[in-house]
């Protein structure tokens, strides 16, 4: 959320470079031109590559929106799609046995296939190469979400775990079911909730941070300095200003991790939470551009540099108009609003299709905690405080010339959706009662 924005190594440029389909003339009515789209896309494929939240609900949204043709979706894992957040929480502690989408893919019409691995993009015959062949497209959504950054030397160890798809969470239930010492390196998102899942399972947990603080790449210090204090009460030990130099394989199945101050933690199980990047190797070299972080560069309406190409959620970023800036966002809520645009934009037009410019939301379950954020802060921004953060609820708005940019609430729900809302109207707030808890924030507009 928050950091400098990704470099662009080339700009998708609106205009005459995004192929779509000449409008009907001026006399065509209305009906006329709905018979002409229907007909044009009756005889089209679209091509979803990627079978998480974002590309299951882009073959959704398309068919509610009334595409009658061909939905092709292409999935690596050989898993029915399945929703991720829960893999940390629910599904982990095994107090839910899955967490497929309730989503009947033959009754969409919808061409699923799994387990199969792409490999790159000839957009000139407008095929995507797989493991398994080629696959045509008139249409193609680029869905393919992020990997997770593996710890440099920690690749082939036995006992160091990533935890992005199921078949990791299969991995890891073991380590909580035997209650064995975990070390988790990163005190991110990722890394503070499977420690919360491995305290509450009995396990000891030492947690290893290169950052002065927890939640250092998306929080200023005064804001995550309160989340330190978490770990302590939860009972898991946070060693914060430590990089791991090594991590090697001990005896007895356990593991030995070395850090950069020569002290040397053994555990039975080592979970790696270092943050995730745009899954888009399988790009490089095509005519599609990517930022420097890797993300396909969308425009307002997720078209990528190539026509009748499109990219959302994790894998891409895109302009906001809100906040001046280009944002990758990483989390569920934009997987689940951005195939809306890209439905809207092949089955009405872009004409009639809004930018795409959400206020980012996402949320976490640590230590006992309902975390939630919406929108986008940078270091400019004045921070309110509404509550003390010692207590077990408080929650921080983010002013810039007194329009509410973001919100951080720590079991104050309410402040989050309000605050969200007034985000979305780029509202002007009276600071001083913003920074009074017992003000709604709606009643602290101008």
């Amino acid at each position: 959320m928050k950091g400098s924005p990704a470099q662009p190594r080339g700009e998708p440029v609106a205009g005459a470079e995004f192929r779509c389909a000449a409008p009907p003339g001026p006399s065509t009515s209305y009906s006329d031109r709905v018979n002409v789209r229907t007909e044009q896309r009756s005889g089209e494929r679209v091509l979803v590559v990627g079978a998480g939240m974002a590309g299951v609900q882009t073959a959704v949204r398309l068919r509610e929106r009334g595409w009658t043709g061909r939905i092709v979706l292409v999935g690596a894992e050989p898993h029915r799609p399945y929703d991720r957040p829960p893999l940390s929480k629910a599904v982990l502690t095994g107090g839910a046995a899955g967490s497929a989408f309730d989503v009947d893919f033959d009754a969409l019409d919808v061409d699923l296939r799994l387990g199969v691995t792409v490999t790159g993009l000839r957009a000139a015959d407008r095929e995507v190469d797989t493991a398994s062949g080629p696959v045509p497209y008139d249409r193609l959504v680029l869905a393919t979400g992020a990997e997770p950054v593996s710890l440099p030397g920690g690749g082939g160890v036995p006992g160091v775990h990533l935890l992005r798809t199921l078949d990791d969470v299969h991995l890891l239930r073991p380590v909580l079911a035997e209650r064995r010492d975990v070390v988790v390196v990163g005190a991110g998102w990722i890394g503070a909730e499977f420690a919360t899942a491995a305290r509450e399972a009995g396990c000891r947990v030492t947690v290893v941070e290169a950052a002065d603080r927890p939640l250092a790449g998306v929080l200023p210090p005064e804001v995550a300095a309160p989340m330190r204090h978490w770990y302590r009460e939860a009972g898991a030990e946070l060693l914060t200003g430590r990089a791991v130099t090594a991590v090697r394989p001990a005896d007895r199945g356990r593991v030995e991790v070395e850090l950069s101050d020569g002290a040397v933690l053994r555990a039975g199980g080592v979970v790696v939470g270092i943050g995730a990047r745009p899954a888009t190797g399988w790009l490089t070299g095509s005519p599609v551009a990517l930022g420097e972080d890797g993300a396909v560069l969308a425009d307002d309406r997720l078209r990528t540099s190539v026509p009748d190409v499109y990219a959302v959620g994790d894998c891409a970023s895109f302009p906001s108009a809100r906040y001046g800036r280009r944002l990758s966002v990483h989390h569920w809520d934009n997987a689940l609003q951005g195939p809306r645009t890209i439905a809207s934009v092949l089955v009405a037009g872009e004409a009639e299709t809004p930018p795409y410019d959400p206020v980012p939301y996402f949320w976490s379950e640590q230590f006992g905690r309902f975390v939630q954020y919406a929108g986008h802060h940078d270091d400019g921004d004045e921070p309110l405080w509404r509550g003390d953060p010692g207590d077990a609820s408080w929650s921080v708005c983010w002013l810039r010339e007194g329009v509410l940019n973001a919100v951080l609430a720590v079991g104050r729900p309410r402040d989050l959706t309000q605050g969200r809302k007034l985000i979305e109207r780029a509202a002007t707030l009276d600071p001083a009662r913003v920074a009074d808890p017992s003000v709604p924030l709606k009643s602290a507009v101008r």
